[in-house]
């Protein structure tokens, strides 16, 4: 505990002055802003089972990540059979679950590969913000680090194909929740939703801003936020009918736009890279492909990938390399900037957990729950496998020093066992 202590003494004297949010290292979906990237300059390869601080069983099933504040972690975990939810917070140093807080919910059509619990939280030094839906409801709330419920929102129907999946982010003082809905491919009878971007008060729950977004079908991505060189942060954002495009996170006001940059589904997440914004587009079908676009009231598509692109998992750089984990086991390395290609290499596996980095390596986790651990250099080199031993279409989260891996009913930590 002294150690600890005297590590965070040494770090708050030696970093410049960031918000509350922005000190903790994973705070939502696929880390800090989305990038997957973790602050630690490096995290061990290779591990055995006596390397696991602790893996516990989760109650019920789900495919939501965790995220960490200070001591806790937070995740959404669901009964397969009545759809009931359960918020999760889980000690980070010991995995004894703090509290469970339930929530009863209706049991309804899902795609064969989601689950009733697949929204990552995002969490604040004050919040917690979770968010799920049934046809006739999507329900989003706040609820402190101790469990108790700060306020709900209940946002409306929700028309889908396969369930719901986004999962919110935080900006200033703002929670950010794409509310992206079906209107192509409808049941008989069944009205075409209606999709929105939201930003709601993180004290109150308020909504600060609405705006209307054109509705295809269901778009999963996570938004996150640009900064120019020269101008205001933006939060940019990605759908089938709008493309990529930035809004003011203050107001919702819309920067720019590139409405044609996707022609299908979008569900992995914007990534930066060789001063590019990529985000791709597919479908389970296939046809899936990835965009660099250079941002601005002229945004434009500079590089496109049409092969071994990824469909669900979000990419991840390092400097001007960007690596592509495809769903169906390809990885794949390209120059950020022109799109060349330096590396692709086939796993024999399937992905739909994204990659996250830390300093030279990648961690990602494939369906059947084995981590793969590439190293994130222009050659391809496989530094270790570990199995789990249960499915998973979970992110890895990295916070004090250590890495949580989750399958579909089991939470692990594994890593430094103190700093």
């Amino acid at each position: 505990m002294i150690r600890r202590l005297c590590y965070l003494f040494a770090t708050a004297i030696l970093l410049p002055p960031v918000s509350s949010v922005d000190a903790q290292e994973w705070t939502r979906f696929h880390g800090p802003n989305g990038q997957g990237v973790s602050t630690l300059k490096s995290f061990s390869a290779e591990w055995t089972e006596d390397d696991l601080n602790w893996k516990i069983k989760l109650p019920g099933i789900g495919h939501s990540s965790p995220v960490a504040w200070g001591e806790q972690l937070f995740l959404l975990s669901a009964d397969p059979e009545s759809a009931e939810r359960y918020v999760l917070a889980v000690d980070t140093e010991s995995g004894k679950i703090n509290w469970n807080r339930t929530f009863e919910s209706e049991h309804h059509h899902l795609h064969v590969r989601s689950s009733f619990a697949s929204c990552t939280p995002a969490v604040d030094e004050e919040r917690v913000y979770i968010a799920w839906s049934t046809p006739g409801q999507t329900t989003f709330k706040a609820l402190t680090h101790a469990g108790d419920e700060v306020w709900s929102r209940d946002l409306g129907r929700w028309v889908s194909q396969h369930g719901f999946g986004t999962s919110p982010m935080i900006y200033k003082d703002l929670v950010i929740l794409s509310n992206s809905q079906q209107a192509n491919k409808l049941k008989p009878g069944q009205e075409p939703g209606d999709s929105f971007m939201m930003a709601f008060d993180r004290r109150s729950g308020e909504t600060r801003w609405s705006i209307d977004r054109a509705s295809v079908n269901v778009c999963y991505s996570v938004p996150c936020i640009y900064t120019p060189k020269r101008g205001k942060p933006q939060l940019i954002c990605t759908s089938t009918g709008n493309g990529m495009f930035s809004l003011d996170p203050d107001t919702g006001a819309q920067n720019w736009s590139l409405p044609d940059a996707f022609s299908m589904r979008t569900v992995s997440s914007p990534i930066f890279a060789g001063d590019l914004i990529y985000g791709s587009t597919g479908s389970g079908g296939g046809g899936n492909y990835l965009v660099g676009i250079q941002p601005g009231e002229q945004a434009e598509v500079v590089v496109k990938i049409d092969r071994q692109a990824p469909y669900v998992p979000t990419s991840v750089a390092r400097d001007n390399l960007l690596f592509l984990w495809y769903d169906k086991g390809i990885v794949s390395c390209i120059d950020a900037r022109d799109g060349t290609l330096h590396w692709r290499n086939r796993l024999d596996t399937a992905f739909s957990g994204s990659p996250i980095r830390v300093g030279d390596k990648m961690f990602c986790i494939d369906e059947a729950g084995t981590v793969w651990v590439v190293a994130a250099e222009k050659e391809y080199k496989l530094l270790h496998k570990f199995p789990l031993g249960e499915a998973s279409r979970a992110t890895p989260a990295v916070s004090g020093g250590r890495m949580f891996l989750r399958t579909n009913s089991q939470l692990f930590s594994i890593g430094a066992k103190s700093l």
